[in-house]
């Protein structure tokens, strides 16, 4: 064993591991040079996420004005621009005339700003993104980044697009950006647990945030605005939620991809329209190359066991990457700031802060490769698990599988894509009988 996995090892090298790709050409808007000007934002999708990131945005740079904010409901665009106006009053300029609503409202918002900040659903992340890009505008987008093998393509164009013009790309994987788990990572990478030999990722909670159904809003337009529980409208938990602990266990493995995986999941509590058409537990192994195994869990049933921990085995000893912990032959714990409450050592910060840098530096970061990576890793696990068929790699990359319909066809007055049934109960995939990527 190195001696520098002994406690009392110098963090300078880990503190220097990039977050993605930078280019040394400089970006276009010169009026950002050497921190001066104003950086107008974007906020697509108003609901809790898109507003955390607005404000950490403006608390990374001073010169960050938002613009114009865009949500499915107008009511809830203009109710969060009041709310972070509170916080932000010299930096929140986003008038009424500059809140958009209704599926269209995006358009509006990138003709509006020089950067894009997309947090709605994630059915519309690709739409949006490569939309934002072709326009010249810098994107933010959270994860999941694409909800399908379809949108994973879109996403990767559009990453490729943004490194030919020089535009910032940053994910919402934001354990890339979190100093403790760079440190820990990297200790891995160095052998402190010898060879990995196997990962279990869990992300064990109640479910995220339910909007009750509002009186006025076609059916199309209620799923929207609960798009948490529509498989339609944001991939279900493995691309939501446990997305997070695989894309760690990528990294971990050198920013692998598996070759394979087989899972099984389905709905075995929650009742009720408003938990629309989702899954409520998941679990899915995938397997490596190399032979290694993760075992990922995922549940989203409220009174039950919750856990959200990244544990990686190895020949030499154990990490716990979520508490920054080796135990085994080397015994460390990261010693760096732990708490959330710092924009220092809170990843959510820092993101939007090297994302700012980047853009009034000239040298623009692009997260695409993982962001890709991650995002096809969760869609063929969580396509497994509602088929209940192993899937391989080369099927999720070359598949043009998408969840109908196309984002750009989605209208208020469309037929939706699920109906409930006259309990109110909404129908979900049946493993062993849903088929999903044949021809």
């Amino acid at each position: 064993m190195k001696k520098k996995h002994e406690a009392g090892a110098s963090r300078r090298k880990f503190l220097k591991t990039a977050t993605g790709a930078v280019s040394a050409l400089p970006i276009g808007a010169s009026a950002y040079a050497q921190g001066s000007g104003i950086i107008r934002v974007g906020v697509i999708g108003c609901g809790g996420r898109g507003t955390e990131a607005a404000t950490q945005a403006m608390h990374a740079d001073k010169g960050v004005r938002i613009a114009a904010m865009a949500d499915l409901l107008m009511e809830r665009a203009q109710e969060k621009r009041n709310l972070i106006r509170v916080r932000y009053p010299d930096q929140v300029t986003a008038d009424d005339a500059h809140c958009f609503s209704g599926f269209d409202g995006y358009k509006n918002v990138i003709e509006s700003v020089d950067v894009v900040i997309i947090a709605n659903a994630a059915k519309f992340h690709p739409l949006h993104m490569m939309a934002a890009i072709e326009a010249g505008k810098h994107v933010f987008v959270e994860k999941p980044h694409a909800i399908d093998p379809a949108g994973s393509k879109v996403v990767r164009a559009a990453c490729d697009l943004a490194k030919k013009k020089n535009l910032c790309v940053v994910s919402g994987l934001q354990s890339r950006y979190h100093p403790g788990y760079r440190e820990t990572i990297q200790r891995i990478h160095d052998g402190a647990i010898g060879d990995i030999i196997a990962v279990e990722e869990n992300f064990l909670r109640a479910p995220y945030v339910l909007y009750p159904r509002k009186p006025g809003l076609s059916e199309v337009e209620w799923q929207g605005s609960n798009q948490y529980h529509f498989h339609w409208l944001c991939g279900d938990d493995v691309p939501q939620s446990l997305i997070h602990n695989l894309d760690r266990a990528s990294w971990a493995l050198h920013n692998a991809a598996p070759l394979k995986c087989h899972g099984m999941g389905g709905r075995s509590t929650l009742r009720g329209e408003i938990y629309g058409s989702v899954f409520d537990h998941h679990a899915v192994v995938y397997e490596f190359a190399s032979g290694v195994r993760i075992y990922a869990f995922c549940r989203t049933i409220p009174d039950c066991y919750n856990e959200n921990s990244s544990i990686i085995l190895g020949s030499k000893g154990r990490c716990n990457v979520t508490r920054m912990t080796i135990e085994g032959e080397t015994k460390w714990q990261y010693t760096g700031p732990r708490t959330y409450s710092s924009p220092t050592s809170n990843p959510y910060f820092i993101e939007h802060a090297e994302l700012f840098k980047a853009i009034r530096s000239g040298r623009a970061i692009n997260n695409g490769d993982y962001m890709v990576r991650s995002t096809l890793i969760a869609n063929m696990g969580q396509i497994s698990c509602y088929t209940g068929k192993e899937v391989t790699w080369d099927q999720i990359s070359t598949s043009d599988f998408y969840f109908a319909p196309k984002p750009e066809d989605v209208r208020p007055d469309m037929e939706a894509p699920v109906k409930p049934d006259a309990e109110g109960n909404y129908p979900v995939f049946i493993p062993g009988v849903t088929k999903l990527l044949t021809a």
